[in-house]
């Protein structure tokens, strides 16, 4: 080149491509679209490479896995390594004197636990009775939907992949990757940073007494009194103790399915099918406000041409408004075979429930103890909350599920009492709609309308007040003395208080404690007592007079809410 061009400029890291006599007459006398394809020498990318600038020690325990190729732009290493962070986690230390990578989404085999949180008297820091502080983020437009990036198996064109495999409505965020992935690394990857993105909305800050060299940034935490995996995001050494600031994980791994690169083809002609629709409320889970309904509608199809629908609340003759449902389906579908009665006190691993789902494309997860016990494979079937070990696909769309948890939530009731087939079957993961209590008002049944309903379709609201209703008491005993005076005592629970915690009772999260005992009909008593503790005494003439009127009936305890009165507990029969 130098020698047929000796003016042109070195311009060092840059290719020329020089045309020489070209004839344009072919391309409209104009230079045409151009396309080069540069080869590079075959290699796995590191992050040591992109770091080779710096000096000093370095300890990287970062692996690039999948990934086979990445187009540096330059700009600040920051920057670079901003990017990659995006679907290759990286936790960094920059203590001690030198520069510590590693990975941020690998949780160990043994994770320690946080003591418990001090206190600070100095009446600035945060949470100064407590030493804890909890915070959910509301807003979810962070939580990426997708992927571009470069896919090596469609010739390093530019390539899409959706967490979950489902494109959602409305405005998304993308993550831009100049990265090269073939379309299952890039499907894990994306659905990995969906569920990071969406569990890091959870954040705690943490007092520590005492600083601890172990538990540093980057680090992966648990928490006394709560569940999961939490990664230390940073640290300050305060005088009143170490802030630590931390970030919730997900459960586990994210689902690995299957994934395509896709080619130039028409879109698929799916048709539109009619609407499936389960509503439910769910029992309060201890974070957010405790007086306000958590109301769900799962909707879904029969066919993944289904184009979504629109939401009403049923109020008098009309129907109100409650908005657009989204074009993601919930995995729904029907019992095929009853529930017995159960107590739902441990994990019963005979237990068995098959259900059909609406559409055969639809798919659940085998799981683990462990995620069991983190809450995974939760489901709603009919007025039960129960969660399952085993799935496994037996029909078209019908499913065998073993392994089974019963009565979660509170709904122990709904699981003694049993349920026959044919009840509704939810999947609580996170597609279906959260219901805006203040537009729900006291409805309890919802409507959808979507491109294939010539009507609208409707489901009553199961387990309408479910969140705000106490749980009942229990352990309820009747003592009889010798001089014919009878004490009755039982035990409270409280609404989202869903872990044991040991030294401590559970916190009430009612505006006070109080209960209603009465005698005969739970509705309508014949006699009603209300007390402010655990606690009843009768003396002996008065049992006396209540067994002479009333004998046969059954004396019964209720824990008076905020907003409702829990379901009856026994505590005797007046004999």
């Amino acid at each position: 080149m130098a020698s047929a061009e000796p003016t042109c400029p070195a311009f060092r890291g840059l290719a020329y491509c020089v045309f020489e006599s070209l004839d344009l007459a072919d391309f409209g006398n104009r230079i045409p679209a151009l396309t080069f394809e540069v080869i590079a020498d075959d290699g796995r990318v590191t992050i040591e490479d992109l770091l080779q600038p710096l000096s000093g020690p370095l300890s990287i325990a970062r692996p690039l896995d999948g990934l086979q190729g990445f187009s540096n732009e330059g700009g600040p290493l920051s920057q670079t390594m901003a990017v990659i962070g995006q679907l290759y986690p990286i936790a960094c230390d920059a203590g001690g004197g030198s520069l510590s990578l590693a990975a941020a989404d690998m949780v160990p085999a043994v994770i320690p636990t946080l003591p418990e949180p001090a206190t600070a008297d100095d009446g600035e820091s945060f949470a100064a009775a407590t030493g804890e502080s909890s915070r959910r983020q509301p807003d979810a437009s962070e939580v990426p939907d997708g992927l571009r990036y470069y896919d090596v198996t469609r010739d390093y064109q530019p390539g899409m992949q959706r967490a979950d495999g489902r494109a959602r409505p409305g405005r998304s965020t993308v993550i831009e990757f100049p990265g090269a992935l073939d379309a299952s690394k890039a499907r894990s990857l994306t659905d990995a940073a969906a569920a990071r993105a969406a569990w890091a909305r959870e954040t705690v800050a943490w007092r520590l007494a005492e600083l601890d060299p172990a538990i540093g940034p980057g680090k992966v935490v648990r928490l006394p009194g709560r569940d999961g995996s939490w990664l230390v995001r940073s640290w300050e050494w305060r005088d009143q103790g170490i802030e630590l600031e931390l970030q919730r994980l997900p459960r586990g791994s994210a689902r690995q399915t299957a994934a395509d690169p896709g080619e130039s083809l028409a879109a698929a002609d799916l048709l539109a099918t009619p609407t499936e629709i389960v509503a439910y409320e769910l029992p309060w889970d201890g974070v957010g406000a405790a007086d306000v309904s958590l109301a769900f509608a799962a909707v879904s199809s029969a066919s993944a041409g289904w184009r979504g629908a629109a939401l009403y609340v049923q109020q008098g003759a009309e129907l109100a408004p409650l908005g657009p449902s989204g074009r993601r389906r919930s995995i729904v579908g029907t019992t095929t075979s009853g529930l017995p009665p159960s107590p739902g006190l441990l994990f019963d691993r005979d237990a068995v429930l098959e259900v059909d789902l609406v559409s055969p494309d639809f798919a659940l997860d085998s799981t683990s103890l462990a995620a069991i016990a983190g809450g995974a494979n939760m489901a709603v079937a009919g007025n039960e909350v129960l969660q399952f070990l085993n799935a496994e696909k037996i029909g078209v769309s019908r499913w065998r599920l073993s392994g089974l948890m019963r009565g979660r939530g509170g709904t122990e009731p709904a699981a003694m009492a049993g349920s026959g087939p044919g009840v509704p079957f939810v999947l609580l993961d996170d597609a279906p709609v959260a219901l805006d209590p203040a537009t729900l008002g006291e409805g309890t049944t919802i409507a959808a309308i979507g491109l294939a309903d010539p009507e609208p379709v409707y489901a009553p609201l199961l387990n309408s007040g479910l969140t705000r209703r106490p749980l009942a008491p229990v352990h309820g005993a009747a003592s009889r003395h010798p001089d014919g005076s009878l004490t009755l005592t039982w035990c409270r629970r409280s609404r989202g208080s869903w872990l044991w915690q040991d030294g401590i009772d559970v916190a009430l999260n009612e505006q006070s404690e109080a209960y209603l005992v009465g005698i005969g009909d739970s509705d309508a008593p014949d006699i009603r007592w209300q007390v402010s503790s655990p606690e009843l005494q009768i003396d002996a003439p008065s049992w006396a007079e209540i067994v002479a009127a009333h004998a046969g009936k059954p004396l019964w305890v209720r824990q008076a809410g905020t907003a409702a009165l829990s379901l009856p507990v026994l505590l005797t029969t007046v004999a």
